[in-house]
């Protein structure tokens, strides 16, 4: 089988969402991460701010490429969804994004929409990275 299903015990159940958290093609080498948002295991958010959320998902994030055997540091595109238009919130999440990825950024695209998994949800991240 040349795929491999990736749900750590850390981050809550996807199933009754119908998802994984990743999926790695064992052929390819490449990491896709279902969208990332700030939800506990019982899919409750810790913040109401679109900051606080989009470190919490960066976070879940890494639990999720270190489970699938990869890291911050090899992903290759990150979409970021904020409810919202983007522009406003651009100035505050410059700098958690630099502080999580590090020092090689991936292709990132922002994309401001209009609801997300919950009426609490404020931010998602999607992502694709490479095995290590």
């Amino acid at each position: 089988m040349r795929k491999q299903l990736i749900n750590p015990p850390e981050r809550y159940d996807g199933k009754p969402h119908g998802l994984s958290h990743a999926v790695v093609d064992t052929a390819t080498g490449t990491v896709y991460i279902s969208g990332q948002v700030d939800w506990d295991m019982n899919y409750q958010v810790s913040s109401h701010t679109v900051e606080g959320q989009l470190s919490k998902a960066l976070t879940n994030l890494t639990i999720v490429l270190d489970a699938a055997g990869s890291s911050v540091e090899n992903l290759l595109n990150l979409r970021i969804y904020v409810r919202g238009e983007l522009g406003e919130f651009l100035e505050a999440i410059a700098p958690i994004l630099t502080q999580h990825l590090g020092e090689s950024p991936p292709a990132l695209t922002g994309i401001g929409v209009a609801s997300l998994a919950s009426p609490e949800t404020l931010v998602e991240i999607e992502a694709t990275a490479a095995l290590k």
